[in-house]
């Protein structure tokens, strides 16, 4: 993300980690104004170098959007969720999302990229 949180990058598809590349790790802060799915977007964005605004995918050709954001949202008395995780593949990185807003990213090896394109 570039220093206004915008996406940055410009290509349209993901390119490949080294074997054993550090995991990228982003907090969403559910009192703040972006929803969920936008700061996954970004991460994703951030890591794949997949200008989002470019790309014919969506988030919601991977994942159910209104779902995800309403899935860790805290509870309408305002205390936070107790636990909890969602796991998914988005654009060949694999994706945890946790009840407390932290949000990993393990980018595809160049080895799952070559598997994935069989």
């Amino acid at each position: 993300m570039n220093s206004n949180g915008q996406p940055t990058g410009q290509s349209s598809v993901p390119t490949a980690a080294p074997e054993g590349a550090p995991r990228y790790v982003v907090y969403h802060d559910f009192d703040g104004p972006s929803e969920l799915t936008t700061t996954l977007v970004h991460a994703i964005s951030d890591v794949t170098g997949i200008n989002v605004s470019e790309t014919e995918f969506t988030l919601s050709d991977f994942v159910n959007a209104d779902a995800l954001n309403q899935l860790f949202r805290p509870k309408p008395d305002g205390t936070l969720r107790a636990s909890g995780r969602y796991q998914c593949t988005i654009w060949g990185c694999e994706v945890n999302v946790f009840s407390d807003g932290q949000i990993t990213i393990q980018p595809p090896t160049e080895r799952q990229i070559a598997v994935g394109s069989r």
